[in-house]
């Protein structure tokens, strides 16, 4: 009789989820998800790595992964422990013979794997498989991750030509009944989590809801309620509103909602709507965010170090007065302001206020551009390790730009908010 344990961590879904299929092979399968304290501690610049935004985020979402698999007879243990602490017990408590955990290869994440695998019995069978990913890294045309390009557009072009996106993985089939277990484990609250209460600002267009279902619907309205994706590269980089860009990626981030799922739903679109530009790049920006990630299994913790992937040296400085006043909005800045004031209240940014503010943060104010990527981590909803510091490396001249771009903050205002109502939006007093 075989024993699975699957180990959730940024997979929170039973829809295309590889382990989950995978484990429901076995003859019983137990699932368990950690809200490791770690992720609640300060960081070395000062920031909690996760706050409350993205920490609500991940509590409905846990919640609606727990009722999910529910449906499928799967009991969800949840504990606020280190996981070092609790799988070697549950090993053996409940006599698991395989281990289903998603790949990682960032530093801290490896390291906590390390920890737990240093405590398991050697007959312990571990499988562990990418599956955040577009293009899987078996079915790129590189041999080695040292062969990605350190230029995007070679990367995609060559991946558009030869690399084919993977069908959708099935919901496992529903286990029998006995294979549920008594579960006294409870899932946390924001304060227990260390935590303030979120209060919904009224200035925010778009309130995110975590998990998969949540996810799917927004897919159901964006594509086929609305039809929005017909519009989407002429809409992605507004301000206001909650349609001018799909806001999948808070489900992406915390792996809700694979970006398989959103390719081939874009294919169908295609076929039964309409296929154009603005079709094709939302499926252009889950390229970029597979790129990311094969950027950092090109360069590991090269993209955490100040001088960045392409180990440029500049000269940084490290302000707190200039730090507390581009985090409150008290810039010289209107237009970056408004945008640093929309994720303080709400724990999101656009696309294109992203690109402003971290480009003014290491460009203008020559500010250690880490501290802006921590700052971030902390705060966005939808923060995701590899885009987030590959996208900081490449707005501050260390990552993957090749032409070292720095954006004109006046431009950018007037070209995409020219009537200044994100401005006068963000800017006013705050509103609950």
């Amino acid at each position: 009789m075989s024993n699975h344990l699957i180990w959730f961590g940024n997979n929170l879904r039973v829809n295309d989820n590889q382990l989950l299929d995978l484990a429901c092979q076995g003859d019983r399968v137990i699932a368990v998800y950690f809200f490791d304290p770690r992720h609640f501690e300060f960081d070395a610049f000062g920031f909690k790595k996760m706050e409350r935004f993205r920490a609500k985020f991940l509590l409905e979402t846990i919640e609606q992964l727990k009722q999910s698999l529910d449906t499928l007879n799967i009991t969800l243990l949840t504990f606020y422990d280190r996981p070092e602490h609790k799988i070697p017990a549950m090993v053996n408590k409940h006599q698991i013979d395989s281990l289903f955990l998603q790949k990682e290869w960032t530093s801290e994440e490896m390291g906590i794997f390390k920890r737990v695998k240093a405590k398991l019995p050697s007959h312990l069978k571990v499988v562990e498989h990418y599956d955040q990913f577009l293009f899987h890294p078996d079915d790129i045309p590189y041999k080695t991750f040292e062969a990605i390009p350190d230029v995007f557009t070679q990367f995609r072009k060559l991946c558009e030509r030869k690399a084919k996106v993977r069908p959708s993985t099935r919901i496992p089939k529903k286990m029998p009944n006995e294979n549920r277990i008594d579960n006294k484990t409870v899932i946390p609250t924001l304060q227990q989590l260390g935590l303030e209460m979120v209060v919904h600002d009224q200035r925010s267009a778009f309130t995110f809801k975590g998990g998969e279902s949540s996810a799917l619907q927004r897919v159901q309205y964006y594509f086929w309620n609305s039809k929005k994706l017909a519009f989407y590269k002429r809409t992605r980089n507004g301000l206001v509103g909650t349609d001018y860009s799909s806001k999948l990626s808070a489900w992406l981030a915390n792996g809700s909602l694979s970006a398989r799922t959103i390719y081939w739903e874009v294919k169908r679109f295609e076929e039964e709507v309409e296929q154009n530009q603005d079709t094709y790049w939302l499926i252009f920006e889950l390229i970029w965010r597979d790129y990311f990630k094969y950027v950092s299994l090109k360069y590991g913790n090269q993209i955490f170090q100040l001088e960045g992937i392409m180990n440029r040296t500049y000269e940084w400085y490290r302000e707190q007065h200039v730090l507390l006043n581009w985090i409150n909005g008290q810039t010289e800045d209107d237009f970056l302001n408004a945008n640093m004031l929309e994720l303080k209240h709400t724990g999101w940014m656009s696309n294109r206020g992203r690109q402003n503010v971290a480009s003014y943060w290491a460009k203008h104010l020559r500010q250690d551009w880490r501290i802006g990527a921590a700052y971030f981590e902390s705060m966005l909803i939808d923060y995701d390790v590899h885009s987030n510091w590959g996208n900081w490396m490449y707005n501050s001249g260390v990552g993957n730009d090749p032409r070292n771009r720095t954006f004109n903050t006046k431009r950018q205002a007037e070209m995409y908010d020219p009537n200044r109502k994100f401005q006068q939006l963000w800017l006013q007093p705050t509103l609950f």
